[in-house]
């Protein structure tokens, strides 16, 4: 099989890495990819929302399979144009992304699907968004009602942080399009974790449950990122939470979209707070998660291409999919300033050293390839990722792969997988 991923970061590097494994493929690309990803995958320079584009080359190439990594083309509608041109892609419609493309839209369907979320509020203008954070307090949680990118979420400790976050959403434009709605939400309170799967519209095959970290500092202080790290397995996810999440939560929404004639096929992430009261829905996403991927894919014992072309084609109900006992955690390596401002072309020096251990495997995310050298590109340039028998073996090596990594500037968090750590 030909294969083309779309994307170009630490998720679309770990797809790649899975993809090349296969037996069932022949030739893989990657549009527009990164440094490390040139090293499994020719990399074209396309523009993820260059649908046309896209196409066009898909069709020249004769490619057999698209798997689409960012939100962004998805919610525009790659998936429609590719199947207008008779292409097979692994990813949901237009209609069907909007659970992650619009807070409002998921938020009024898992109420009638009758999903645990929160309590919300959708407002169209600043002032009556600013009325009712002053009525209802704080901790409150705003959100701008469109695709952010992962930014156009606060959760406000103060009345005043959480008119700033609506200042920023409708006044200032800081997300665009995506905030001319907020939706303002209740707190809650808990582990946060987050629990895919593999759906073709009717059967769902669940993935691992992970945890991700999202302030830049350590003891989540500070602003968040895309994620500074993460881990899987999550002892905080017991087996009948895990049961509930995907049964009362997941298996209700999916049936609802077909019910209203938008059915979701390829990759559901539930972002879920496991509250006193019990897991609650934070939010969906409608890909695989950033760096989720890179500790849940490691741990999949099988072929992917397997599992993405027969949920492509509506026969997931034949596939065995099966996971390893290791644990993963990944440790993201970013560059100083993130999420602010950065400098770029940073030379990374010490990915052999680090990839010494066969246990470790290492995800670009923000590089540039130089000929034989390696660049900073991106906020967050790598995803350190190893195998262990437990939590703390695997963040040992992690930890010590990413001792042996340079480049200016650099950070990274140290408390990665500390509460499953504690858990054991």
């Amino acid at each position: 099989m030909r294969i083309l991923v779309v994307g170009s970061g630490g998720r679309e590097h770990a797809l790649t890495w899975k993809i090349a494994q296969s037996p069932l493929c022949d030739a893989l690309f990657c549009a527009p990819g990164n440094g490390g990803i040139s090293r499994v995958a020719e990399c074209v320079s396309i523009d993820v929302e260059d649908l046309e584009a896209l196409g066009d080359f898909a069709e020249q190439e004769q490619i057999d399979l698209t798997v689409v990594g960012p939100e962004r083309p998805l919610i525009i509608g790659i998936v429609d144009h590719f199947r207008s041109r008779g292409l097979r892609i692994y990813g949901p419609t237009a209609a069907a992304a909007r659970l992650e493309g619009s807070k409002s839209f998921t938020n009024e369907l898992i109420e009638r699907a009758g999903v645990a979320g929160k309590r919300f509020r959708v407002f169209d203008t600043a002032a009556e968004a600013q009325r009712y954070v002053r009525e209802q307090g704080a901790p409150i949680v705003v959100k701008a009602d469109g695709e952010a990118a992962g930014k156009g979420v606060t959760v406000a400790e103060t009345v005043e942080e959480a008119i700033e976050a609506v200042n920023r959403c409708m006044v200032e434009k800081a997300f665009g399009r995506a905030g001319e709605r907020v939706v303002i939400e209740e707190c809650l309170v808990g582990q946060e974790c987050s629990i895919k799967v593999f759906t073709d519209g009717e059967t769902v095959v669940p993935m691992v449950p992970s945890q991700d970290y999202k302030r830049i500092y350590d003891g989540d202080e500070g602003p968040n990122t895309g994620g500074m790290g993460c881990y899987s397995p999550v002892p905080a996810v017991t087996p009948d939470i895990f049961e509930h999440v995907v049964e009362k939560m997941i298996r209700p929404t999916i049936a609802q979209m077909a019910r209203e004639g938008n059915p979701y096929t390829g990759t559901l992430y539930a972002g879920i707070i496991l509250t006193e009261d019990g897991p609650r829905l934070l939010e969906y996403n409608c890909r695989f998660g950033d760096p989720e991927t890179q500790v849940v894919l490691p741990r999949l014992d099988g072929d992917l291409v397997e599992i993405l072309l027969a949920t492509a084609e509506g026969r997931l109900d034949s596939i065995d999919v099966r996971w390893r006992d290791e644990c993963a955690v990944c440790v993201v390596c970013a560059s100083g300033g993130y999420p602010g401002s950065y400098d770029r072309g940073k030379e990374i020096t010490g990915l052999s050293d680090a990839t010494a251990d066969e246990h470790v495997v290492i995800f670009h995310a923000g590089t540039k390839r130089v000929g034989r050298r390696f660049l900073t590109d991106g906020g967050r340039v790598l995803g350190v990722t190893a195998l262990g028998a437990t939590c703390r073996e695997a963040r040992d090596r992690a930890y010590n792969a990413v001792g042996s990594i340079e480049f200016e500037d650099m950070y990274f968090r140290t408390d990665i997988a500390e509460r499953a750590i504690d858990s054991e």
